[in-house]
């Protein structure tokens, strides 16, 4: 099959009940092309297939191309140049933020729900325990392309519920010479990216990339800084192709959380501002700090049989370790001020009989605690992919199999909480106590086979067919109950995928039928017992087995183009899950433990137009998600407990997002470019039922984060060929902003810790929410020769 073939005119009416998507383009602003995008619908690299006859909506670009026009970061071209992809900046930093597709996420969190694939060339670096993805980690300037293909798409693998992001690297071959990024921005943010490309004649090649990361913070004590590096090395012949990659990184992040809002007055039944109205740039407790190193070492091996026909293998072993250092408020202290909420009498004995706890032991108490987790994780696997043309069949079978090892450990100690600067401040002498840890191994094996078939010269059909095989073995350690028996758990499924694309014209129609499944986490194994609670994500208890999760998808859709430079895609989509793993509350206990549930629903439609007239390039895409629960159970939202039934919404997902970008070279060497952003409000995390506090279940308000837009600009003056200049504003009216958000309890109400003589309620129901980042000003200078 030599490609898609598309003859004739003329535009079905049926593309009016789609949504649509931009296939962005490869030139210095946002220009349509027109070439045909090719793409390896497979983990392993392979032979590429134009995405016009695959039955399903890809997002391809350039990597650089688009960060040169979108600026930021990895995170930030997709979310201002995906459709779909909406994102939650939990933390507060550029590289620790949650990046959901259609509602599904690939978060750095541990213990949240995974449902997006990224694989590196080949290699999945979702790590092994929970499956969080450490974006710091992943060598930006190296990126050569991104695309990401939406749905359950079992040629991926486990955990490919919402789709699969494939990221591809540069070489000495692709971009030869030297380049240089350099910039400085708002609150002392520096980055620096170098690069260095060379080949000969004889088919050897080299690359090496570095990127130097260092700020402030916009908000208060949160200074972060980033190291990796990254260098391929290999030879380039008639018949054959190999070469070594090596990738290390290094980060020390500093993620400040959720910040008290709104907050409700139970005895004076009003609401009132918190602490994020006053400051938004204010933090809630520190320290928080993440420590991140991870070393990968790749190789791969392709040759060519003839034209048609190749074998890749690939090899590839990966080392990472996390610490964390996080201070909040002592757990002990709010159960004790939950007892002795009414306070003393004169004689220094309290008042509350559930109160054991006297006045000068109160005044002893440790109001904080430090909380330290220490991760270590090895992974080993490999690949092997055969893929061909055979009369009109695209063939590609492949194999993969991964091990890995993880050793994961909590520890706390008592500590006083600093009302003023709200540090977690530790007495030296004060004990480091053992909470938790996990120590275990996995192996994961899956052969797969996917044949794209040109039935004629305007029908193609693919088929998938993959089969996962995952076996866990994980031993648990908790204070209290030592080290327990070794568990071991078995998940295997066979997910079948098959869409057709029928040419109609200018049209090219798609539709597509995919199922794909996740085993449970380590973490969500290690909490699964209602009768052992634990507060997420830690306090590991022996538990029964879970389910894994099932998820069957499928999309319909249409993509059109002509030769004047307009292009346009449109999809409808739909994703249930079953026997979906959620938190959920534990009876008479306010710690929650991991289950399957029912079902969730994750359906809507994308729409994208986009092209170029003249000196003026642009692109629109909008996108409409209903994230649903679709059964009745008790969710565990923080201190709350939500129940749900079919139709509730789904926290942290905004309903309508729409993405507008034009680009106006309005010299040989000037463009001018500006994005608008545009999101509508989503569920608050505690607030789906609509309820602020399970005491009061009469008070209601909608406590979801409100609807926003923001505007970028951005400027590129090239003095020559090897020199550019450019300056870019985020958010360029300083919109105030919020990204996601949880009800909660506010020990620190005004900035003071509640005292035992306090009278009970002052702990309100309060939203915490997650700023956004205000006006940020970025200048820098591009080098290449």
């Amino acid at each position: 099959m030599a490609g898609w073939r598309i003859r004739g005119g003329g535009a079905p009416w049926a593309i009016l009940l789609f949504a649509c998507h931009l296939h962005a383009a490869d030139a210095p602003s946002i220009v349509t092309n027109l070439a045909p995008i090719i793409v390896v619908p497979t983990p392993l690299p392979g032979m590429g297939i134009d995405a016009a006859a695959l039955p399903y909506a890809v997002q391809s670009l350039r990597y650089d191309v688009q960060r040169d026009v979108a600026g930021a970061n990895l995170v930030g071209v997709m979310n201002n140049r995906l459709t779909g992809v909406n994102i939650n900046d939990v933390q507060g930093s550029p590289f620790q933020v949650d990046v959901t597709f259609h509602g599904f996420r690939a978060s750095p969190t541990l213990g949240a729900a995974q449902g997006i694939s990224v694989y590196l060339d080949g290699v999945r670096v979702n790590e092994p325990f929970g499956d969080i993805v450490s974006w710091d980690m992943i060598p930006e300037f190296a990126l050569e392309s991104i695309t990401l293909l939406p749905g359950a798409n079992p040629v991926f693998g486990p955990n490919t519920l919402g789709g699969a992001l494939v990221l591809t690297t540069k070489s000495g071959l692709t971009s030869p010479g030297f380049d240089a990024d350099v910039s400085y921005g708002s609150y002392a943010r520096r980055r620096t990216d170098l690069s260095y490309g060379i080949s000969n004649a004889q088919g050897w090649h080299l690359f090496v990339a570095g990127t130097y990361f260092d700020e402030n913070g916009w908000r208060r004590d949160s200074p972060g800084i980033m190291r990796n590096g990254f260098l391929k090395f290999g030879r380039h012949t008639a018949a054959d192709d190999w070469d070594i990659e090596v990738m290390h990184g290094s980060s020390r992040l500093v993620g400040n959380g959720l910040l008290p809002g709104t907050r409700y007055d139970d005895g004076a039944q009003v609401f009132e501002p918190g602490l994020y109205q006053r400051d938004r740039r204010a933090i809630y407790t520190a320290p928080d700090v993440t420590h991140t190193q991870a070393t990968q070492l790749t190789t791969h091996y392709t040759h060519r049989f003839g034209a048609d026909t190749q074998l890749t293998a690939l090899l590839y072993t990966r080392h990472t370790r996390r610490d964390t250092v996080n201070g909040d408020i002592n757990d002990d202290y709010d159960d004790f001020i939950d007892a002795c909420g009414a306070g003393y009498g004169a004689d220094g004995e309290p008042l509350d009989g559930d109160c054991d706890v006297s006045r000068a032991q109160a005044d002893a108490l440790a109001t904080g605690v430090l909380n330290s987790t220490y991760t270590r994780q090895q992974g080993q696997g490999g690949g092997l992919s055969f893929s061909t043309h055979v009369g009109d069949h695209q063939l590609a079978f492949g194999t993969t199999f991964d091990r890995s090892s993880v050793s994961y450990a909590q520890y706390t100690q008592d500590a006083m909480l600093d009302e003023g600067s709200r540090d977690t401040i530790v007495d030296p002498s004060a004990p480091v106590e053992f909470f938790s840890g996990v120590n275990g191994t996995s192996r994961s094996w899956g052969v797969y086979a996917t044949d794209t078939w040109a039935l004629t010269d305007t029908t193609h059909v693919t088929g998938s067919l993959r089969w996962n095989d995952l076996r866990l073995l994980s031993v648990l350690s908790s204070a209290d109950d030592g080290v327990q028996p070794g568990q071991r758990n078995t998940y295997r499924k066979l997910n079948p995928s098959l869409g057709v694309t029928q040419a109609l014209g200018s049209w090219v129609m798609f539709a597509n039928a995919s199922q794909s499944n996740r085993a449970p986490s380590v973490i969500e194994l290690g909490c699964a017992d209602p009768t052992e609670p634990c507060r997420l994500p830690t306090g590991l208890q022996a538990d029964p087995p879970l389910r894994q999760v099932v998820s069957r998808a499928w999309q319909l859709g249409a993509r059109w183009k002509n030769d004047g430079g307009l292009n346009a895609s449109a999809s409808l989509f739909r994703t249930d899950n079953r026997d979906d793993i959620l938190f959920l509350r534990a009876p008479n206990t306010q710690q929650g433990y991991f289950a399957n549930v029912g079902r969730t629903r994750y359906q809507g439609a994308d729409l994208d137009v986009g092209g170029q007239q003249g000196a003026w390039s642009w692109h629109l895409g909008y996108n409409l998600l209903l994230a649903t629960y679709q059964s009745y159970g008790q969710l565990l939202a923080g201190e709350r407990t939500i129940d749900t039934r079919p139709g509730t919404r789904i926290a942290g997902l905004p309903r309508h997002s729409a993405k507008f970008t034009v680009d106006w070279n309005a010299t040989s060497r000037l463009t001018l470019g500006a994005d608008l952003l545009a999101f509508s409000g989503s569920v608050s995390n505690g607030n789906e039922d609509g309820r602020i506090s399970d005491d009061d279940p009469d008070v209601r308000a909608n406590w979801g984060t409100r609807g926003y837009a923001l505007v970028n600009l951005r400027a590129v003056f090239a003095l020559s060929d090897a020199l550019q200049f450019y300056a870019r504003v985020d958010n360029a009216f300083d919109r105030r902003y919020e990204t996601y958000g949880a009800v909660a309890d506010d020990a620190l109400p005004d900035g003071h810790l509640i005292r035992p003589q306090v009278a009970p309620g002052e702990e309100m129901s309060t939203l915490f929410v997650a700023p956004g980042a205000p006006r940020l000003f970025t200048v820098g200078v591009r080098l290449h020769f």
